[in-house]
């Protein structure tokens, strides 16, 4: 589930992202040639969220031979995104042309369709209606922070791409570390969002340490500038968050006077299991091994860590592409 913290975003960002809705998917022709190289801008339009850097890709014709012929034959991968109304730096945003859309999940998409010798279109959505999408065959796969469930798994394939991780952030300048022992944590403020996953664990670590006659704040705050404020002013000592928006603030405060810095990370899916982020497609539709298949490819050629390292989330690597691993039990709540 796309889990971000609350955040006001600039209403022009979020016009353009309604306006890419209307003119049918928000970017059209991105991705590979059979047979040939395309040169995928990661990064680009981004903002300072990333470090553009361009990567020739070339298609695997091996690998594209297992895509189904009609997707093949279509020479088009359409995929689904769940970012409207408002976006979700860095996963995916509107670039600062104010039409583009950008972002770590549109970025790996267009390098798994370059592998894949494809054509990329982008269909934006809301996050109800990305799944609506693959249901109805409008688009092929989702790339949205999608976590692997098993609920999920009996409608859909995946082909895992990233780590399903939380984030500590805190100011660069503190010694604060989790290192996954919740003991760390005894005597400190931390901020989380409310009704969100990381509030579960959140709270279930705050009633085991109550157990054993220690505690922590949980705090709440109703927006991200609040948050921010807290964090500089030492209100609370850490944020509590899915990584991807903590990785994103250090790169925003990265030269200012407050720098913010990650200082550990946790399985969104909790202690017994690695969450993981996946490519999502329509159960049986036979893209989840030609994906994961693409997407070892780029982890073994090194252009999958250029990947993650331009968008600073280095620390969410897998390393190998799984087809439809182990998932968030169903009776996780």
């Amino acid at each position: 589930m796309l889990l971000t913290r609350r955040r006001t975003l600039a209403t022009a960002a979020a016009a353009a992202l309604l306006s890419l809705a209307a003119a049918c998917g928000g970017g059209g022709g991105e991705g590979g040639d059979a047979g040939g190289t395309t040169a995928v801008q990661v990064g680009a339009l981004s903002n300072g969220a990333a470090k553009e850097t361009t990567l020739d890709v070339a298609t695997v014709e091996s690998i594209r031979a297992e895509l189904p012929a009609q997707v093949r034959d279509a020479g088009v991968l359409n995929v689904g995104l769940g970012l409207l109304p408002a976006g979700s730096p860095p996963l995916g945003y509107t670039g600062t042309d104010d039409k583009t859309l950008t972002g770590a999940e549109p970025d790996y998409a267009r390098l798994v369709g370059a592998v894949l010798g494809l054509k990329v279109e982008l269909n934006n959505a809301t996050w109800q209606n990305l799944f609506v999408g693959i249901d109805s065959g409008r688009t092929d796969v989702g790339f949205s922070n999608i976590t692997v469930t098993e609920e999920r798994k009996k409608k859909y394939d995946f082909a895992t791409y990233r780590l399903d991780n939380l984030a500590f952030e805190t100011l660069a300048s503190k010694t604060f570390a989790f290192t996954g022992d919740p003991q760390v944590l005894a005597g400190k403020k931390i901020y989380v969002g409310a009704g969100t996953n990381q509030e579960r664990i959140l709270l279930q670590w705050q009633s085991q340490l109550r157990g054993q006659g220690k505690n922590f704040d949980v705090v709440y705050f109703p927006d991200s500038s609040a948050v921010t404020l807290a964090l500089e002013s030492g209100k609370i000592d850490a944020a509590f968050e899915p990584n991807p928006s903590a990785a994103y603030h250090v790169t925003q405060s990265a030269g200012t006077p407050n720098p913010k810095a990650v200082a550990g990370t946790y399985s969104g899916a909790g202690s017994s299991l690695q969450g993981l982020i996946a490519a999502t497609s329509k159960k049986d539709s036979g893209l989840a091994k030609p994906i994961a298949d693409a997407t070892n490819h780029l982890i073994q050629n090194g252009q999958y860590e250029q990947w993650l390292r331009a968008w600073n989330l280095s620390n969410e690597a897998v390393k190998t592409s799984q087809v439809n691993p182990p998932g968030l039990p169903i009776t996780n709540s």
